[in-house]
């Protein structure tokens, strides 16, 4: 099976069966691909996954068969295609094509082959033509463009206006780099620093996280020596910021409400130098399971994990916590860059019940916080309701509650202003992170 076979059944996976990109990628690469195959095959798949509107409307210009009518996989295929004669400059037409018909002889029925050829090589004649997009109204020509739903650019132009929002699709579709965090309870920054470019990795400190670093060419990072001695898990600079904004203290109580994989409970062990006590939820066992292994593996024997559902209080644990990390279920709008498919799979319904579920987990947060003590409030999105208006409304409704200023805790204070009045929004495009949403509140003496 070739590469460009393999990107197709991972397209399948995700397009069609609705599942994670990072997932089925990491089921379908086996050791025996090659780090070239293994390098198209990202290529392709995200690429694909991330620019869908637009290859359709390519497709949809140059083929007589309407989109709706085109056999799914076959649909993939001439995904595949059209992705590289757009996007591969270093892939020649003739190939691109040649390719997707091998596939489509293999996967299609008789005559299919004759199909996707025309089609193709349709695009290839008429290129700048057919990559041209025909569109006057704002909204429809941002949409095609950067392959975003109406629905979701809406609610952003409103949110941020118009120019904001083009300059983040733009760094959306662009490749994030992958941030590892240190694990100081075996290694220091520096020290690691200096082994990876050992290696040939091109690394460098994160901007605003003490522990991260940022690894340019992260080709089987997970297969070092380090990574299996637990100097390191890989986690987003943004999602480093929750423990070191709450910044526990040595021999503290801590819930983590919504746990898993457990990046953010490992660094609050961490910053408490494995001393204390964390317990962790999560509804499914085999995310606690993750947990539980992360924490082996990184040293850490003071977390604790249990099956609960956040929504549902806990008597036997009210007034008992130092810390409430409360990094609650969202609708991922600001992690696209590293799981393009959000776009597809995200509908506008699903914010309206997100934000409820929200202030239910944030509500019973606050009981089980002792006077003094604090809750960080946590997501991967970047829509307001589920940010800013869910934390409004939780003070508006409980007033021995405030946000906390944390400015002094962040490493670079440039775009980072909101950090005094106890909230940070994080954007791809300004930051350099994942979008993603902090606030950090404190419970009256």
């Amino acid at each position: 099976m070739n590469a460009r076979e393999i990107a197709l059944n991972i397209l399948k996976d995700i397009n069609i069966k609705g599942a994670y990109s990072n997932y089925s990628i990491n089921k379908h690469l086996t050791n025996e691909i090659s780090i070239k195959d293994e390098n198209l095959i990202r290529e392709i798949v995200y690429g694909v996954v991330e620019n869908r509107l637009y290859i359709d409307y390519i497709i949809s210009k140059a083929s007589k068969i309407k989109l709706k009518k085109i056999h799914p996989t076959i649909l993939e295929i001439l995904r595949i295609g059209v992705y590289q004669m757009i996007f591969m400059d270093k892939i020649p037409d003739s190939a691109a094509v040649n390719e997707a018909v091998n596939l489509s002889k293999k996967h299609g029925h008789k005559g299919v082959s004759g199909f996707i050829n025309g089609v193709l090589r349709n695009i290839a004649r008429n290129k700048e033509r057919f990559k041209q997009i025909d569109e006057k109204d704002n909204l429809n020509y941002l949409s095609i463009k950067y392959s975003y739903p109406k629905w979701m650019l809406k609610r952003w132009i409103d949110d941020y206006g118009y120019d904001f929002v083009e300059e983040l699709c733009n760094v959306n579709n662009s490749k994030p780099l992958l941030n590892i965090r240190v694990n100081t309870l075996k290694i220091n920054r520096n020290e690691l620093l200096n082994r990876l470019k050992n290696y040939g990795y091109i690394v460098y400190e994160t901007k605003y996280a003490k522990d991260g670093i940022v690894i340019e060419n992260p080709t089987r990072i997970t297969e070092t020596e380090e990574f299996k001695q637990g100097f390191f898990i890989i986690q987003d600079e943004s999602s480093m910021l929750v423990a070191q904004i709450a910044n526990p203290k040595k021999q503290s109580n801590v819930l983590d409400l919504c746990s898993a994989p457990g990046g953010k409970a490992t660094h609050m062990a961490q910053i408490m130098e494995n001393q204390g006590y964390i317990k962790c939820w999560d509804i499914y066992e085999h995310k606690l399971n993750l947990i539980n292994k992360n924490s082996y593996r990184l040293g850490i024997n003071i977390i604790d994990t249990e099956i609960h559902d956040a929504t549902k209080l806990d008597n036997r644990l009210i007034g008992q916590m130092d810390y409430c990390i409360a990094d609650v279920p969202c609708s991922g709008l600001g992690i696209i860059r590293r799981r393009p498919e959000i776009k597809w799979n995200r509908k506008e319904e699903d914010i309206n019940k997100l934000k409820e579920i929200q202030f239910k987990i944030l509500d019973n947060a606050k009981q089980y916080v002792k006077p003094g003590g604090i809750i960080i409030y946590s997501t991967c999105t970047i829509s307001k309701d589920e940010n800013e208006k869910v934390i409004g409304r939780f003070l508006n409704e409980n007033d021995d509650f405030k946000l906390l200023s944390f400015e002094n805790l962040i490493c670079d204070k440039r775009h980072m202003e909101e950090s005094k009045n106890g909230y940070i929004q994080l954007f791809p495009h300004i930051h350099g992170t994942d979008g993603f949403f902090i606030a950090k509140i404190i419970k009256d003496l």
